[in-house]
């Protein structure tokens, strides 16, 4: 069983759910419904978008256990984020329905060419960092050593 800290996030509407803080709370019953265990969900919080977006991001963090390995599990969540109603553009930091990105996992660092664990940019995300720690403070950056609450203290 492998373990994963996601970050969530969401800056629009989804028709037949609702706003952002909707859309990350309906995750939980989606992640839970395609087999994947919910060991931890952090409290919501509203973020400042990053780039061109002019609105505001409902953001969180979950630990899911899982039997898919990385590659897998990128798949699932890109599959979730598409029933969303996600398209992937090309073009960073647009609006989204929903985003969903590993940070971390269990078995250390990954990389391919299209994921790389721990995600490149966590460390200087406080809207990914304080979620997070919120819910796995002990969790190590396997690059830095660094716990999550020491990351998020560092960000603040």
């Amino acid at each position: 069983m492998h373990r994963y800290l996601v970050a969530l996030g969401s800056n629009m509407r989804v028709p037949g759910i609702g706003g952002p803080r909707r859309v990350l709370g309906n995750v939980r019953s989606d992640f839970e419904r395609r087999g994947l265990l919910v060991e931890g969900f952090s409290p919501l919080l509203r973020s400042r978008p990053i780039g061109p977006s002019d609105r505001e991001y409902a953001n969180g963090a979950a630990i899911v256990a899982a039997q898919e390995g990385p590659r897998e599990m990128l798949a699932l969540l890109q599959e979730m984020e598409r029933e969303y109603g996600r398209r992937r553009s090309g073009a960073p930091w647009r609006r989204r329905q929903l985003d969903i990105d590993i940070i971390l996992w269990s078995g250390g660092e990954w990389s391919s060419p299209d994921l790389a664990i721990p995600h490149p940019l966590f460390r200087g995300r406080g809207f990914v960092l304080q979620p997070a720690a919120a819910i796995a403070p002990d969790w190590r950056d396997p690059v830095t050593g660094l716990t999550l609450r020491q990351l998020a203290a560092r960000a603040s």
